[in-house]
């Protein structure tokens, strides 16, 4: 990723505007605010951002629609879409249009900037297994291809969905994970009864990862994951 990461963010309401551009500068971000989708797709054409937060009631062009436009020809940079619509098909319908990403209003500032960390990493090259199928975990082998945690000689096989999960933990290891962007990008929703599963599957891999101590998945409490290794 380079040195300085461009935002493009699109809110019509100017004081939550000034909140989030003021917050992502103080971590060194470069952010552009628009206050409406045809503004967006303007400045986008023009700065070519890394990340783009949306929200999606915007005036004149709204934020599905300007992030379907940008998907037509650009399908990597990630965009989170910020919204008070809270039901599941409204959450579907972002993933739908093209969003990696959704945060509900009212959202906390530290929340918005782990989601961007998040997806920054995951297009910025440290996708590990892009670059070898075995990756050392403490003492721990973990094959995402193959599907294998290896401790020692003992090597048991994982499921899909535990793959999936320990991939996300490792990609971003020693910073929080939030739980929606798992179930998001895994399940697709970030309802209660995938919650629920999220909670076995981590559960299951603690009890997998315990022979090492220095090996841990650290919980905050309905917030997110961290792996520690």
């Amino acid at each position: 990723m380079p040195d300085t990461i461009k935002i493009l963010l699109a809110e019509d309401e100017p004081s939550l505007a000034l909140i989030v551009k003021e917050s992502l500068e103080t971590r060194d971000f470069e952010v552009i605010v628009c206050t409406d989708g045809e503004e967006a797709l303007q400045r986008y054409a023009e700065e070519i951002p890394q990340l783009l937060v949306l929200d999606v009631m915007m005036p004149k062009i709204d934020g599905f629609a300007v992030a379907e436009h940008i998907r037509k020809t650009d399908k990597k940079t990630p965009i989170i879409f910020l919204t008070a619509k809270s039901q599941t098909k409204d959450v579907v319908e972002g993933f739908q249009h093209g969003g990696n990403d959704y945060l509900k209003k009212p959202f906390s500032i530290e929340e918005l900037i782990v989601r961007i960390y998040a997806l920054l990493n995951r297009v910025g090259g440290t996708d590990t297994q892009n670059q070898e199928d075995e990756i050392n975990i403490g003492s721990y082998i973990f094959n995402p291809t193959k599907q294998t945690l290896t401790y020692k000689e003992d090597s048991e096989i994982l499921t899909h969905r535990e793959t999936e999960v320990l991939k996300h933990l490792y990609k971003n290891k020693n910073e929080m994970v939030t739980r929606s962007f798992i179930l998001n990008d895994i399940w697709g929703n970030d309802d209660f009864f995938s919650g629920r599963s999220l909670d076995v599957f981590i559960s299951k891999l603690r009890k997998k990862l315990s022979a090492d101590p220095a090996v841990q998945i650290i919980n905050s409490r309905g917030f997110g994951y961290k792996l520690v290794c």
